[in-house]
Order: C-alpha cells, then structure tokens, then sequence
C-alpha cells in the first residue's frame, strides 16, 4: 500500500494512560472509544488532522506492555510497533497521576532507539498546581516534554504548535502531490455481525496484518478509517465492530462499539454487507442489512469464507445456488449484487472493486429526465394507482434531485410532482421501483421516491379552469 502523502504522527504508550481521548482532541472529533477498561483500543486507528498548521496522519494504537485479559496482548503489541516503524512523529503518553510505570521505562527504552522525533506527554495534569506531578519524567530521557489534560484541553494549543513545529520540516521534504490532496475517497464501510471475517477481508485488501484478527467475536471495537489506493483511486475502508443483537451486547464498550458502526453506515457512501457462506443468512444479517436499507445506502453483499460453502462442488454450481438461497433470505434487498470471496486465502478480492467501479458508473449516469417521465406515465397507464378517498393519484411530473455538492455515490432520488401525496402507497410506490429498474437496473443503488403535491391554490385554479371549459361546452351545445 503507498504512503500516505502526509507526514506520520503515531501516539504510543501503556493501557489506560489516555491515548484515545488525546486522539479524539487532537483529530478534533470522537473517533476513537475513550473508556476505564485497560485495552479498549486493539487495532491502529487513524485519521487525517487537515485542520493543523502541518496537516498530517494521527494514529492511534493499542496499549503496549498490557496482561490483557482477553489474549490480544502479543497482537496489540504488533499493531503499536508497526505504528512507531512508520511514524515521523511519536507522541509518548503517560499518566501523571500514577507516576513512572515500569512498562513506561521499557517503552522510553525503545522509542529512544528510534530514529524518529519523539515527544513525552505527561496526561492527566489538569492544573498548573499539578503540574510537579509530571517532574519525575524528566529522568525518562526525552527532550520534549509536556503536561497536558485530555480531558480538559489543557495545553492543547501548544501542544499543537510543537507537532507543527516538528512536522514543518518533514512535511516540506515530501513531493507535492495537490492531486491527492484534492481527491475525495470513496468511504467503504466493512458491516455484518461478528465474526464472518470483517478484519480479515481489511488485511486481505491491503495485504497487510492492519486489523487484529481472531476467533473471538467482537475483536474489533472501534470503526477504523483505513486510507487505500488501488489502480490511481482512493478509498476509506471503514473496518466496523461487529453488530450483535441487542440483548447479547454485554459490556458498554461493546454498546458503543455498536453504535459507532451503525453511525458508520450513515456516512459511508457505499456498505459492503459480509455475509459467513458457510452458516448462512441470520436473523442478525437481515436486521444489519435493514439498518443499511433506512439509510438508504448503496449496498454490495459479500459472500465471505465460500471456500467453505459445498468445497467439492463446481464453482458456479455453488455460486448460483448460493446467489438462490441468498434471494429468499435478503429478498428485501434485492438491488445488491453479491460477490463470493475468500478473504483468508485473499480469493477473488479484484470483483469487490469491480463491482464498487459497476456501482460507482451507475450512478453518475442518471436516468434522463424524459425518458423517466414516459417510464412512469406508461407503468401508471398499464396500472392505474388505486383510488383512495374518492380519489386516484396523478403523476404531473418526475425529476431526479440534483446535489450542489453530489457524493462520490449519488443514490438516485426521484421528486414526483402529484395532485395529492398521501395517495402515494408503498406498495405502488415498489411497483413504479419495479418498472424502472426493469429498464435501468441499477445494481447496488437503492432508490428515494419523494412526492409533492399541488398547492391547494394551483388544484382550485385546476378546478377553475376544469369549470370554465365545462362552462363553455354547455354554452356550445345551447348554440
């Protein structure tokens, strides 16, 4: 995967020390899970601070040196060391209060073999009056130190001078690259419930251990925004904690790691749905699939782990069959295309972006706005909508709302212009979805009908009018 274009910031340090809450302040909004459990955070989190003087990379990482309850200490371990190979900037976080730890030592002890720049931040010092407490680590050899508060932003703006200070000098040694920068990546959203192979699938793509994989559901906690290039176009592949049923969330960080993937689908601009091909569609995959129907998002569904899905039959046998039995169970998601893969043995990971490229085409080619209107106005002829309180809804006229600022994955919403809105139903608002998707199919895409009606002034001057040319036709006639 290339480097990014923008210098390396890395924030390291043991469990509980407030890393995440300084990567929350620093990037300028709650990405990260800030909580009391030690190992909250296990994967690399990153974002892009482009708001800074010397914009640049922030990630944070795991805690280093835990006896994680949970077997992942080796893991986060990995992940934190792989953070500090790359950075151009280490921020080294302590705890104050607690005073010199003796993981704290053996972590000064690697970060001073480090090539890189290395600043000490001594958290939790919320007043001047504590400020003695963060003394004693001056003896850990770093020469730029400072006290800070996380949770009260506390030296926050010097802080953020000294990192543009270190990083202007790195950031003018790298090329200049003003087509990166102006580009706007596709935001991809990895969804399902635990365990079908989530992080998996995010380390296949990269060829890369960026994710900590496991058997244990529930590995992943935050939703980490992954930066990758593929073929000159960009992507945020946003990797999500598994989505358990409500009554089996049983801590509060998982609760929130939740609710942090559900917010993820609301501004992803595109979901991939991964579905376990060896177990099958789950009441849960169809309750995560709604979530990504009411935010009316576009959707790919992936058929993971298909290696394991009937092994001894012919491919397509498989695919066909698998494609079948997917349609009863997802029926009400049916303009997703789905995709068989391997995420472990990283098989058939090109028709992932293939098939994002299919969606990405179809939707920057809208429907054209006569051939729309003669659609509909032939489907409501074949089909008249019922009558409902004396009354039968007109179609005046249909358009697709144009954005000002359109996302890298328009969803087509369609404006209908009717004598009466609340005639619409849903059921023939899914027979006029039908007919256009006969004509334009439009894999991936979901579809937003909005109606307005006529003013009550434009319907009485329609009755007017009506009642004038009637008028005239009984004066014809006495004529």
């Amino acid at each position: 995967m290339p480097r990014s274009p923008l210098p390396q910031v890395a924030i390291v340090g043991r469990p509980n020390v407030g890393k995440s809450a300084i990567f929350n302040r620093l990037a300028g909004r709650r990405i990260a899970i800030v909580h009391d459990q030690p190992g909250v955070t296990r994967d690399r989190i990153a974002t892009q601070v482009s708001k800074a003087k010397v914009p640049y990379e922030l990630t944070d990482t795991g805690g280093i040196g835990a006896l994680l309850d949970d077997g992942f200490a080796d893991q986060v371990r990995a992940e934190a060391d792989i953070a500090i190979h790359a950075a151009d900037l280490i921020l080294f976080v302590v705890d104050a209060r607690e005073g010199i730890h003796p993981i704290d030592r053996e972590l000064a002890s690697l970060l001073r073999q480090e090539e890189g720049n290395v600043i000490l931040l001594a958290n939790k010092v919320d007043t001047a009056k504590t400020d003695s407490d963060a003394a004693e680590f001056s003896e850990l050899g770093f020469d730029h130190q400072w006290s800070i508060s996380a949770a009260h932003g506390r030296n926050f703006n010097e802080l953020e001078s000294a990192i543009a200070e270190r990083l202007a000098p790195i950031a003018a040694g790298f090329e200049s690259e003003e087509g990166d920068s102006e580009e706007n990546p596709v935001k991809i959203a990895i969804v399902g419930r635990p365990n079908v192979g989530k992080s998996s699938l995010i380390n296949a793509i990269l060829n890369d251990e960026r994710s900590i994989v496991s058997d244990v559901a529930g590995t992943t906690r935050d939703a980490v925004d992954v930066p990758y290039q593929r073929d000159g176009q960009h992507f945020t592949l946003i990797d999500t904690a598994g989505i358990r049923q409500r009554t089996r969330r049983d801590t509060s960080v998982e609760v929130f790691s939740v609710m942090r993937s559900e917010r993820s689908i609301r501004r992803a601009d595109l979901c991939l749905l991964v579905i376990d091909a060896s177990s099958g569609v789950v009441s849960q995959d169809r309750r995560i699939a709604k979530m990504v129907i009411d935010a009316h998002k576009p959707c790919i569904v992936l058929l993971n782990k298909f290696d394991l899905f009937h092994p001894g039959a012919h491919f397509q046998d498989r695919i066909d069959q698998f494609r079948e039995e997917l349609g009863d169970d997802l029926f009400f998601l049916p303009y997703a295309p789905k995709v068989a893969i391997s995420a472990k043995n990283r098989q058939y990971l090109g028709k992932i972006f293939k098939a994002i490229n299919d969606v990405i085409e179809t939707a920057n080619n809208p429907v054209a706005t006569g051939v729309l209107n003669r659609l509909l106005q032939n489907a409501i002829t074949r089909n008249p909508p019922p009558v409902r309180q004396n009354k039968r809804l007109k179609l005046l006229y249909a358009t697709q709302k144009r954005e000002d600022r359109p996302s890298c994955i328009p969803v087509p919403e369609y404006i209908l212009f009717v004598n009466y809105a609340n005639l619409l139903t849903r059921t023939y608002e899914r027979f006029l979805e039908n007919q256009i998707r006969k004509e334009f199919p439009m894999e991936g895409l979901p579809f937003v009908f909005r109606t307005r009606s006529r003013t009550p002034r434009e319907l009485q001057d329609g009755k007017s009018s009506q009642g004038g040319k009637a008028s005239a036709k009984k004066k014809n006639r006495k004529r």
